[in-house]
């Protein structure tokens, strides 16, 4: 039973002029607890019945009915504060058990989400830029699926364009097959940025790059079978760093997948009346929006990155009927989305306001911006195994007898980096630090992964004892266990909170104050003791706070090491 939705039929009885939905979305949770469990603050209220704030607290606290779950209700100021009865409420959220916390909810059965993330460009590294948009895709992913949505995770290649015209370029006059196939993207990305090295003292060869992406247009052999090649080096390479990542997708269609159904679409945008000409381009101008032109094809005729987002936004709609389409990508991108969304609105598409776009801040390193043209790259697969390797080297100081150690080191190592990143909102840029991200102590995934390992070993060492089905839950409602308690009823809500908003960083937060709860409750409350009902009792709290931890680290992708 969720305490909540008791406090908002409390209300609603007392506040009529409100709906249920406004009231629940007014209700606070105080951080100092002796304001109450929950909090109703009345100063949104003020015009709605031109009385003062502190007033209106005192009719709505004067009108209250009574509930068995609520232990009191005091109006303090212009807050109606609402205390709960802790044995009820701890027999409510502990009889359930974490399997009722954890399990999968209903609020999106039969309706499909799709995700548009990651997508990096075909024949450029994969490196410590592109790992923003993976996790944070990858987290909405399992965010929504959680909340029982068919999810699409499509990852929307940039496997066509001029770059590649200046690859073939760049191969054809200093590239080596037997180099590429030895050391993989690695070589692809030296002789692009051989390429535009050279460009700048000779540019006639970016004239060549761009008549070798035509020949790819018009369906040229050599061109096309380089080009195949390029993927398919690039692919084997983005999918060994997925697979460190533990992250798939449902899809890899990506920019070349549209080439054949964008003119059905420009002849759709021409016959709408949306069209017009300029110098030769044609365009769908914005002006009534205060936004640029939105550029459909070029003067020569070929498309942009608009006209294959448009294309690709129908054809999904027409394939996977979703409800909701979440593209992830940096906050740059803005204005790009901002245009073809309009674009889509004007074409008379109703499911326009579905389309949505997840930007997020720039990563970077503490010495500096990256640049693949200038071959300024930290390759995320690197990123990732040295990752590894340094907590490798904690473990061997920390715990040398620790058993499965590489599989802890990966867990860990590559945990820290994804949690680091989803743990701070994604619009904020971030600059990456070893100390920071590796500190077992603090708000970081090794500090929450070493609690899951701690609540692990006090359920490894309890698995002889025999533990009563019949829990007295009257021996948990001192405020360090209620504090946990009450972090774990969270949870549900925190899922539905973090896909509301589309931000992973719910999760990881939540996790961390479940964490910082649970030590205190660890610290202070020995739970392997000769009263056997309080042991019981406290036992269930501890497996409780594993799972929830577990699912909790899952949804963001990270693992949960049964030992540190």
């Amino acid at each position: 039973m969720e305490f909540k939705k008791i406090i908002v039929d409390l209300l609603s009885d007392a506040i009529t002029e409100l709906s249920a939905h406004d009231i629940e979305e007014m209700i606070e949770i105080p951080s100092n607890t002796e304001m109450g469990d929950y909090a109703f603050p009345c100063f949104r209220l003020a015009k709605v019945f031109r009385k003062a704030p502190n007033m209106i607290a005192n009719e709505i606290g004067e009108k209250m009915g009574e509930s068995a779950y609520i232990s009191n209700i005091k109006v303090v100021g212009a807050y109606v504060n609402f205390y709960v009865n802790k044995e009820k409420y701890v027999e409510k959220v502990l009889s359930a058990g974490s399997n009722e916390i954890c399990k999968k909810m209903e609020d999106g059965i039969g309706k499909t989400i799709v995700l548009d993330y990651s997508s990096p460009n075909i024949a450029k590294p994969f490196h410590i830029g592109h790992l923003r948009t993976t996790i944070i895709g990858n987290a909405l992913y399992k965010i929504f699926e959680q909340l029982g949505y068919t999810c699409v995770g499509i990852n929307h290649l940039g496997d066509w364009g001029t770059q590649f015209g200046k690859l073939i370029v760049a191969y054809n006059k200093w590239g080596s097959k037997e180099e590429i196939e030895k050391h993989g993207i690695h070589e692809l990305i030296k002789i692009y940025v051989k390429f535009h090295e050279e460009a700048e003292k000779e540019p006639s060869l970016n004239d060549e790059a761009r008549a070798w992406f035509t020949k790819m247009e018009n369906g040229h052999d050599e061109a096309l079978a380089l080009w195949q090649w390029f993927k398919e080096i690039s692919m084997k390479e983005f999918k060994r760093v997925y697979k460190m990542l533990d992250i798939e997708f449902d899809s890899y269609a990506g920019e070349s997948f549209y080439n054949d159904k964008m003119e059905p679409v420009i002849a759709s945008l021409e016959d709408k009346g949306l069209i017009e000409v300029s110098e030769g381009a044609k365009i769908v101008t914005l002006e009534d929006e205060n936004m640029p032109p939105c550029l459909i094809t070029k003067k020569d005729g070929s498309t942009l990155y608009a006209t294959r987002d448009i294309t690709a936004a129908i054809y999904r709609k027409e394939t996977y009927d979703f409800e909701k389409c979440v593209y992830v990508t940096a906050f740059d991108q803005n204005l790009h989305f901002a245009q073809w969304f309009k674009v889509i609105e004007k074409m008379g598409f109703k499911w326009a306001d579905k389309l949505v776009h997840v930007p997020y801040g720039l990563v970077s390193m503490e010495s500096g911006k990256l640049s693949s043209r200038k071959g300024q790259i930290i390759y995320l697969e690197e990123l990732l195994n040295e990752s590894i390797d340094k907590t490798r080297q904690i473990i061997e100081a920390k715990n040398p007898d620790l058993e499965n150690k590489e599989e802890v080191a990966k867990a860990v190592g590559i945990g820290a980096i994804v949690f680091n990143d989803l743990y701070n909102n994604r619009i904020k840029d971030v600059v990456f630090s070893w100390d920071k991200v590796l500190n077992f102590e603090g708000e970081t995934g090794p500090y929450v992964q070493y609690t899951y390992a701690r609540a692990s070993s006090v359920l490894r060492k309890a698995e002889d004892i025999e533990i009563s089905d019949d829990v007295d839950y009257t021996r948990l409602t001192d405020d360090l266990t209620f504090q946990v308690i009450k972090t774990i009823q969270r949870f549900p809500d925190v899922i539905r909170l973090a896909a509301e908003k589309l931000e992973p960083s719910f999760i990881s937060r939540y996790v961390v104050d479940l964490s910082q709860a649970f030590n205190s409750f660890y610290h202070n409350n020995k739970i392997i003791v000769e009263d056997e009902a309080l042991r019981d009792a406290r036992l269930m709290v501890v497996k409780c706070v594993k799972d929830v931890i577990e699912t909790a680290l899952g949804l963001i992708g990270v693992k949960a090491p049964e030992k540190m």
